[in-house]
């Protein structure tokens, strides 16, 4: 492949060197953080020459997009579902991701569950959080993670591994801070039922702070791949 995607390079090296840092200074040497190349409107073959680069998890957020470029993609990066998920487009990315981000109702749990019983496969979830209660973002409110992992926790096919959120950006560092405690507590809390171990917070933007409060998993699209071109779609 011609390379003419060069400044995925310079860019991976600084997100790499920033997120080192962060790790080095707040975190303990046997955790892990991933980063995720999130591809909405990045053309695949430059996704396919961050994978070259070692970027082996994807985030995608519309499924119609995702379907026009999955065939394309290499194989070898896991893929994620990030993106707001309607419940009749579930059974077009059940058999092909890994996780989804974006359950934030038991309705659509119970669809995804259904999916993946038909399909003979577990999927990993996340419940997203809407931790700056934003009428723009979906999410459940922190009170009410704690009932939504309960009812999850009953379905076939579902496999809860932890929360995700994206804070407001103003004053991120402080809804970051409440998304570790909220997640900790959670987790400790509903032990007995799930396994809690992944924690996906922070963007482009904020992806150093998002380490620093116990992110497992940072979701960088422009700051991969630069600015996002939305007329191509």
């Amino acid at each position: 492949m011609e390379n003419n995607f060069s400044y995925i390079d310079e860019n991976l090296r600084i997100i790499r060197e920033r997120a080192g840092e962060a790790f080095a200074k707040y975190r303990a040497s046997e955790e892990k953080v991933r980063i995720m190349a999130v591809t909405k409107t990045v053309a695949p073959e430059a996704v396919n020459y961050a994978v070259s680069l070692g970027i082996d998890l994807l985030g995608e957020n519309r499924v119609q997009e995702y379907l026009s470029k999955k065939d394309i993609y290499d194989k070898s990066a896991e893929v994620h579902f990030i993106g707001s998920l309607q419940t009749n487009k579930v059974k077009y990315i059940i058999d092909s991701v890994s996780m989804i981000h974006s359950v934030d109702s038991l309705r659509l749990g119970e669809v995804i569950s259904r999916q993946a019983v038909s399909h003979g496969k577990t999927v990993d979830v996340l419940c997203e959080v809407n931790i700056g209660d934003e009428d723009s973002k979906g999410g459940v409110a922190p009170s009410e993670v704690g009932d939504l992992i309960e009812n999850l926790a009953q379905l076939d096919g579902i496999n809860v591994r932890g929360l995700m959120t994206i804070p407001p950006p103003s004053d991120s560092d402080v809804f970051l801070g409440r998304m570790k405690e909220l997640f900790d507590r959670t987790a400790q809390e509903k032990k007995s039922i799930v396994s809690m171990d992944i924690l996906s917070m922070g963007m482009t933007h904020d992806y150093a702070e998002a380490i620093k409060y116990g992110s497992h998993i940072v979701r960088i699209g422009t700051g991969l791949f630069g600015a996002r071109n939305y007329s191509n779609k």
